[in-house]
């Protein structure tokens, strides 16, 4: 189930969506996974989910707000609801992985595919560049930075996912910003690919 990606929709469209998905309208449903599928994969590869494994996570995000979609009464927008899904969602994978064996062979996996990778593509050595980067701030700065700055929302929807107070992301986002221009700095001073410290 991986649906297109669609262009840029208001949270406003979205949600009424939702609500049209909640009532019974199969197309709406379809209208909700397709405007909001690439923001909750992305989310979730960025809150530390295996990447190879983000797809799994995502698709077991919506059926869980498929199956609580009679509870969504559009309090908040739909965009915030199902990120707040796949938060939880992503938070029982790692659980779950924890309790269970390592299956990789590689103790790097990660690194090794990105090896394989072409790196001769447009942008490609700036994503591993910043998924670096990103890894390297501790795991509350990254989500806000993600959040707000990646996948779009406005603060106080960034703070209902979290679940903590306004305050607290717009300070999580600062630092985050402010680590990841000191890296960049060190990195281009040093001639060096960034990566944080």
């Amino acid at each position: 189930m991986t649906p297109t990606v669609m262009p840029v929709l208001s949270d406003e469209a979205i949600t009424t969506w939702a609500l049209a998905a909640r009532a019974g309208d199969p197309d709406a449903v379809e209208h909700v996974v397709r405007a909001l599928h690439h923001d909750v994969r992305r989310y979730v590869i960025y809150l530390g989910a295996d990447p190879q494994a983000a797809e799994d996570i995502t698709q077991e995000t919506f059926l869980r707000a498929l199956g609580s979609l009679h509870r969504f009464e559009g309090r908040s927008s739909a965009r915030t609801w199902l990120l707040a899904i796949a938060r939880r969602t992503v938070v029982d994978s790692l659980r779950h992985a924890a309790a269970r064996p390592r299956l990789a062979d590689t103790a790097d996996w990660q690194s090794a595919a990105e090896r394989a990778q072409p790196s001769g593509l447009p942008g490609h050595d700036d994503a591993v560049a910043l998924a670096e980067l990103l890894a390297a701030l501790p795991d509350e700065r990254r989500e806000a930075f993600v959040l707000t700055q990646l996948v779009g929302l406005p603060y106080a929807e960034a703070a209902l996912v979290s679940d903590c107070p306004v305050g607290t992301v717009r300070s999580r986002v600062s630092r985050a910003r402010s680590t990841l221009m000191r890296c960049l700095h060190d990195a281009e001073r040093a001639g060096l690919t960034p990566t944080a410290a």
